[in-house]
């Protein structure tokens, strides 16, 4: 129900290519900072956002989704589910077209909130591994 098939080939295949990873840092023990590699070698901008604000696979970080200076198609969430609600309400705000919540992380009131926001929205799914089936 929170990422049917049409979703997510949708935000992998049509929403476009950049994708705004928050809680993506240069720890390479993280699973953000692997997903964040498949999904450049998938042609994906990866743009970290985490407090540091490290520069991560190349790219520019930033500290929250409101300071990045360019359009942003995906916003990838791997915060825990307490907090992710407050992230998918920013990506609403800075004009995102799509959230994407990673494996474990879950928040109905949030879904519902950003779908009525027109956005799309997959929750508790990985794109790393959504990608090998829709290519």
């Amino acid at each position: 129900m929170y990422g049917d098939s049409a979703t997510v080939r949708k935000i992998l295949t049509e929403l476009g290519d950049t994708w705004a990873i928050v809680g993506l840092s240069s720890n390479q023990r993280r699973a953000a900072y692997g997903v964040a590699e498949v999904l450049q070698r998938y042609g994906k901008r990866v743009v970290p956002v985490h407090p540091k604000a490290e520069t991560v696979h190349g790219e520019q970080g930033y500290a929250s989704l409101a300071e990045i200076p360019f359009d942003v198609d995906v916003v990838d969430v791997f915060v825990n589910s307490e907090l992710a609600g407050a992230v998918a309400d920013e990506a609403a705000a800075i004009g995102a077209k799509a959230v994407w919540y990673q494996l474990g992380v879950v928040d109905e009131a949030a879904y519902e909130r950003t779908r009525a926001a027109g956005l799309d929205m997959v929750m508790d799914k990985c794109p790393a591994i959504e990608l090998k089936s829709v290519r």
